[in-house]
C-alpha cells in the first residue's frame, strides 16, 4: 500500500518539482495511518519553509479518493489517512492472489541454510533447541519468499570426542551390534573426563582422532556405525519438532576437499608456518579488536573446526553452488565464523557478504542463568519436552482429556513461540509456566485464537463478499494490520528473525478478539455487514495458519 500511495502522489506533485517524496507507516495511529517527513528535506534543497512545501503538497493530494484525511502539521508534517475503499482494494488483493499478493521476486536466488549441528555420540540438549527452530524457520521464511533452499544439519563428526568415543569402544571390547545410544550417551562424557586425568589416555585419544581422518578402516567402520546410532536418534527429537533436513552431511564430508583447500591457500600465498602449525592470517588494517589468525592445521598434522569448515564451504560451492550460505548456531562462534568467512574470501573460495552467521543468544532459566535440570545440567530435548508436556497437561483438569496428538502440537507451539518472539540474537528466559497459558504473548493464545475463528466461520456460511464499508474503529485496526503483513515478513526475511513474524501475529490475534468482542456476528441481521465480517475472519485464519506454518506451528483439532 506504500508503494502504490507514493505512486498516486509523485504523479499528482510533478507540476510542484519537488521531484519523489517517501511516506513511512505512522508511528501514531491514533492520528494518521501514514506520515511524511520530506518537507524538511526539500526546505533544505529549494530554500523554502518547510511549512510552505508542506501545504503546498497537501493542497495538490487532500481531495483524491483513495485519503479520507490529509493534513499538514507544524512544523512539516503531513498526515494521511486512507480511505474505507482503498483499504478494501488491498484486502481484496491480499485475499485473492496466493500467498497473501506479496511482491514476486526479480531473481530466485539459492540459499544454503547450515543449521542443528549436532554432535554425533551425544544427546540433544536444550543448547540444540534454538539453532534447530530458529534454522528451520529462517529457511521457510527463504522459501515462501519463493528462494530455493537447501539445508544441511552439518554433524560434528570429526573431532576428539570420535576418538574419545572409540577409544572407549575398543576398551570395552565392543561389537558394532552391541554399540546402542545409551551406551555413547554414556562413554563420551566418561572418557572425556579420564582424559582431563590422564595423558596416555588423551594422547591415545588424540591419536585415533588423527588415524580416522588419515582413513584407517578399521576406526572408520566404528564411526559409521556411531553416526548411523546418533542419526536416528537425533531424527526422532526433529520429527517431533517438524523439522527437516535435505542433507544429513557433517565434517568427516569435508575430507576429499581438504587437500583441494590446503592446495588453494598455498596457490594463494595465504599459509604462513606458526610453532609448526598452518595458520592464515586473516586480520584486516581496519580492525578494532584482536583477529587472531585462523588455525588450518595443528602441528601434528591434524585439521581442525576451522578447516574443515573451509573445506565445506568448498564442497557446497562446487556441488551446489549458492548464491548465500547462512550459519545458525550459538553467538559464542561468532570469531570462528569471522576467521572462516574472511578466510574463504582471501582464498577466492567465495565473496565476503555470501556468508552469513545468523547467531542466537541462549535460553535462559527464571535465575537468568542457562536453563537447567534440578541435578544441574543442560536438559535433553526429550525431557524439556515432557517438562513442557506436564506443564500443560496440569494447567488445567480438562486439558488431560487432550489427545496425545493436539497435545503435542500445543507443547510445539508453547516452545517454539516462546523462543521465537525474541530476537534471534538475544538471550530469553524461559518460563514453562508463563508460556504454557491461553492468555498473554503466547503460542497456546494464538491457537485458540484460530479454533475460536473457525468456530464463527464453521457455525456461517461465508459467500465471500466485501463490501467497501468499514464499520467500527476494532474493525478497521484488524483490516490495517492484516495490510502490514508484507512489511513484517519481508523484515523477517531481510534480517533472518522470525521474531517480526511472531509479534505480527500475535497483534492480530489480539486485534480479532477485540474485533470478535465488539462485533457480534451470530443472529446478525445485516447481511452485507455479517458477510464482510466473515470475510475479514476467514483472511484472518488464512493469514495466520501460514504464518504460524513458517513459525512451524501447527493448529490442534481442540482446545
Amino acid at each position: 500500500m506504500i508503494e502504490y500511495i507514493e505512486n498516486v502522489i509523485n504523479k499528482e506533485i510533478e507540476s510542484l518539482n519537488y521531484g519523489k517524496i517517501t511516506i513511512i507507516s505512522s508511528d501514531r495511529k491514533d492520528l494518521c495511518d501514514f506520515q511524511c517527513n520530506d518537507s524538511f528535506r526539500l526546505a533544505k534543497e529549494y530554500h523554502k519553509a518547510p511549512m510552505v512545501i508542506g501545504k503546498e503538497i497537501v493542497e495538490v493530494i487532500k481531495n483524491l479518493d483513495i485519503f479520507s484525511k490529509v493534513e499538514f502539521v507544524n512544523p512539516g508534517f503531513i498526515n494521511i489517512t486512507v480511505s474505507d475503499k482503498l483499504i478494501n482494494e488491498f484486502i481484496r488483493k491480499m485475499n485473492d492472489n496466493p500467498k497473501f499478493n506479496l511482491k514476486k521476486l526479480e531473481k530466485v536466488e539459492t540459499f544454503f541454510i547450515d543449521y542443528g549441528g549436532y554432535n554425533v555420540a551425544k544427546p540433544l540438549h536444550i543448547g540444540h533447541l534454538r539453532p534447530t527452530i530458529i534454522g528451520e524457520s529462517i529457511k521457510r521464511i527463504i522459501a515462501y519468499k519463493g528462494h530455493k533452499t537447501i539445508s544441511d544439519v552439518h554433524l560434528g563428526d570429526y573431532g576428539l570426542q570420535m576418538g574419545q568415543v572409540i577409544y572407549g569402544i575398543k576398551r570395552d571390547k565392543l561389537n558394532l551390534d552391541e554399540i546402542t545410544i545409551d551406551y555413547l550417551n554414556k562413554i563420551y562424557p566418561e572418557i572425556s573426563a579420564l582424559c582431563k586425568e590422564d595423558e596416555k589416555v588423551k594422547e591415545e585419544c588424540t591419536l585415533i582422532t588423527k588415524m580416522i581422518q588419515e582413513g584407517n578402516e578399521e576406526y572408520n567402520k566404528i564411526l559409521d556405525k556411531i553416526i548411523e546410532i546418533s542419526v536416528a536418534d537425533a531424527k526422532k527429537i526433529c520429527d517431533y519438532l517438524g523439522v527437516s533436513f535435505d542433507l544429513w552431511k557433517g565434517e568427516r564430508d569435508s575430507y576429499p576437499y581438504l587437500d583441494k583447500c590446503e592446495k588453494l591457500l598455498k596457490e594463494k600465498n595465504l599459509l604462513e608456518l606458526s610453532e609448526g602449525a598452518l595458520v592464515v592470517n586473516v586480520k584486516k588494517e581496519t580492525d578494532n579488536k584482536p583477529m587472531p589468525p585462523m588455525m588450518f592445521k595443528k602441528s601434528n598434522g591434524a585439521y581442525v573446526y576451522d578447516s574443515t569448515d573451509l573445506a565445506t564451504i568448498y564442497e557446497r560451492y562446487e556441488k551446489y553452488n549458492p548464491d548465500h550460505i547462512i550459519y545458525v548456531t550459538d553467538f559464542r562462534q561468532n570469531l570462528h565464523f569471522e576467521q572462516v568467512f574472511r578466510a574463504s574470501d582471501m582464498a577466492g573460495l567465495t565473496p565476503y557478504n555470501s556468508l552469513e552467521h545468523a547467531y542466537n543468544g541462549t535460553i535462559n532459566g527464571k535465575d537468568g542463568k542457562p536453563f537447567k535440570t534440578r541435578k544441574g545440567d543442560a536438559p535433553k530435548l526429550s525431557e524439556l519436552f515432557e517438562l513442557v508436556k506436564e506443564t500443560f497437561v496440569n494447567l488445567k483438569e480438562e486439558n488431560k482429556n487432550m489427545n496425545k496428538e493436539d497435545i503435542d502440537k500445543i507443547v510445539n507451539a508453547i516452545i517454539k513461540f516462546a523462543d521465537l518472539q525474541n530476537g534471534r540474537d538475544k538471550d530469553y528466559i524461559f518460563d514453562i509456566e508463563k508460556f504454557s497459558q491461553v492468555v498473554g504473548k503466547t503460542g497456546p493464545y494464538i491457537l485458540y485464537t484460530y479454533l475460536r475463528i473457525e468456530k464463527i466461520l464453521k457455525d456461517n456460511n461465508i459467500d465471500n463478499k466485501l463490501n467497501d464499508i468499514i464499520y467500527n474503529e476494532q474493525d478497521r485496526k484488524l483490516r490495517m494490520k492484516l495490510l502490514e503483513l508484507e512489511s513484517s515478513f519481508n523484515m523477517a526475511f531481510k534480517e533472518r528473525k522470525p521474531n517480526y513474524i511472531a509479534d505480527y501475529i500475535y497483534n492480530v490475534a489480539l486485534l480479532a478478539n477485540n474485533f470478535y468482542e465488539a462485533n457480534h456476528i451470530i443472529g446478525l441481521d445485516d447481511v452485507d455487514k455479517k458477510n464482510s465480517w466473515l470475510y475479514i475472519l476467514n483472511l484472518t485464519n488464512k493469514v495466520l495458519k501460514e504464518m504460524l506454518y513458517l513459525l512451524e506451528i501447527e493448529i490442534p483439532t481442540f482446545m
